[in-house]
């Protein structure tokens, strides 16, 4: 395998010094994570010093590392490693030929990422890049673009916040000639006034656009003309996607397919195109549209993007399907675990609504977490949504669900526990054959557990 960094660039990059030559093929700050032949960067963290795992990680292989301290062992030294990580993304991004996605919203961002990787990959197998997991802060984004090989003709990096001004940063790091935001809910309102201040803070991704760089906005959202007026002064190009008259790529014709998913036909400013969406809800239709959006802004092969839209597999934590053995049967278990919010509950709901059963729907929900003083109100709302889901039993996880729990009231079989450990029990007694089960909830209630758990780790 070629070099990704050598010594000596990383020593330039950062301002450092090399111990000697080494030749890195990866770039990792996780030694959990070492591959033979990566670069290992010893971050200093607020509980945690990396160098403490230089010794496992050059054990694991690692061709060298970045350290603040001086070592015996190959390395480039530096006076702060938090901040040679993110020049190492600077001089990845400055000697970069790849045509850049940035991509950031409150729902659907990783998924969409995914999703484009995959449409830009199936055009040309292995020129696509993209930030792997939620790799999306101040610190995964600046080493997804460290890992970036010379040669990618596509990247596509994800861009997260909790903070206003947190994307102006990171848009500047990386400096897409695309940015695409996916959808504005209310997320992280423990940190925002409003809906209309998290708009604000995802616009922030336009002001890092390259010169005639394309902003890619949702059509549907009642935020659009804020979200275009932002883009504006930055863009050369404001597109806008969705299922309503006048999005410029539009959803013309759907049909749900055998398979659980979508058959769409989609118009495109100078274009047209009918493909299947494997993953089903309309939710994923509109990710979709984005890419489809997107694919089309960096002149990828838009033919490729619907084979690959259509042989997409459903995401860990968002969306993977499994089916499980019970008693007397098999149910079916939907993954939603990695995180939640308002908009992405309902969403989900939706989909538990539209499976085929011959038993109950059972949804698993975990409490939202950062919605700030409105939280109580947010949960309630949900009861909307799960008794239009025709969901016969719920399981609701951790204190914030109580007042969930108490506007469903007898409406629906529920039981209200404190934390997944409690919910994994009664799952299991509750599933039955011929049962669909949603999970989902916040990253940090832990429903992923209870997924392995009832899955066994087989899907």
């Amino acid at each position: 395998m070629s070099a990704l960094w050598t010594s000596a660039e990383i020593a330039r990059a950062c301002g450092g010094e090399a111990s000697g030559d080494f030749d890195a093929t990866g770039v990792t700050f996780d030694s959990r994570e070492v591959q033979p032949g990566d670069l290992f960067i010893a971050l200093k963290g607020e509980t945690t010093d990396g160098h403490r795992f230089v010794d496992g990680a050059l054990a694991a292989g690692a061709a060298g590392v970045l350290v603040s301290s001086e070592i015996d062992a190959p390395s480039v030294r530096v006076e702060d490693t938090t901040r040679a990580l993110d020049d190492l993304g600077r001089a990845s991004r400055e000697r970069a030929s790849a045509r850049i996605v940035g991509v950031t919203g409150s729902v659907g961002k990783t998924s969409t990422k995914e999703a484009l990787f995959a449409a830009l990959d199936r055009g040309g197998p292995g020129g696509a890049h993209r930030s792997v997991k939620s790799y999306n802060n101040h610190t995964g984004v600046p080493l997804s673009l460290a890992r970036m090989p010379r040669d990618a003709r596509f990247a596509v990096l994800e861009m997260g916040m909790n903070h206003a001004g947190e994307l102006t940063a990171l848009t500047a790091l990386v400096r897409p000639h695309v940015a695409l935001v996916t959808a504005i809910a209310s997320a992280h309102r423990e940190f925002f006034a409003s809906e209309e201040e998290i708009a604000d803070a995802k616009a922030e991704i336009f002001t890092g656009l390259e010169p005639g760089g394309t902003a890619i906005v949702p059509h549907d959202s009642r935020h659009r003309d804020r979200l275009i007026a932002a883009a504006r002064p930055h863009a050369e190009r404001v597109i806008t996607f969705g299922l309503g008259e006048g999005a410029d790529v539009r959803a013309a014709y759907l049909v749900k397919a055998e398979s659980g998913g979508t058959l769409v036909t989609a118009t495109l400013p100078d274009a047209q195109l009918s493909f299947t969406i494997s993953q089903p809800g309309e939710h994923w239709v509109t990710n979709a549209l984005a890419v489809l959006a997107a694919v089309d802004a960096v002149g990828g092969d838009l033919a490729a993007a619907g084979l690959a839209l259509a042989d997409l597999g459903g995401l860990k934590g968002r969306g993977e399907r499994h089916r499980i053995a019970v008693d007397g049967g098999e149910a079916l278990l939907i993954d939603e675990s990695y995180n939640a919010n308002p908009a992405s509950m309902a969403a989900t709901l939706k989909v538990l609504a539209q499976e085929s059963v011959s038993g109950r729907r059972i949804a698993v929900l975990g409490a939202m977490r950062e919605l700030g003083p409105d939280s109580g109100d947010f949960h309630a709302a949900l009861a909307g949504p799960v008794t239009e889901a025709g969901v016969g039993y719920a399981i609701l996880v951790g204190e914030e669900m109580a007042p969930l729990a108490k506007a469903l009231g007898p409406r629906i079989e529920l039981a209200h526990v404190a934390d997944t450990a409690a919910a994994i029990g009664l799952a299991r007694e509750a599933i039955g054959p011929g049962d669909a089960v949603l999970v989902k909830g916040s990253n940090s209630i832990g429903l992923a557990a209870l997924v392995e758990a009832l899955a066994g780790g087989k899907s």
